[in-house]
């Protein structure tokens, strides 16, 4: 995911939950979104 520019990577991060995808890929994506220090950048999805 370290290839991902971030746009691509918050993009990917909204359409595995509207895909309702498996929740450790999206765990997956939200660590990276972490690390990048772009949480800021994401909606909750309760």
């Amino acid at each position: 995911m370290e290839y991902l520019s971030d746009e691509l990577l918050l993009e990917s991060y909204y359409k595995a939950n509207e895909l309702n995808l498996s929740p450790d890929f999206i765990y997956l994506i939200e660590k990276e979104i972490h690390r990048r220090n772009l949480a800021y950048k994401i909606k909750s999805y309760s």
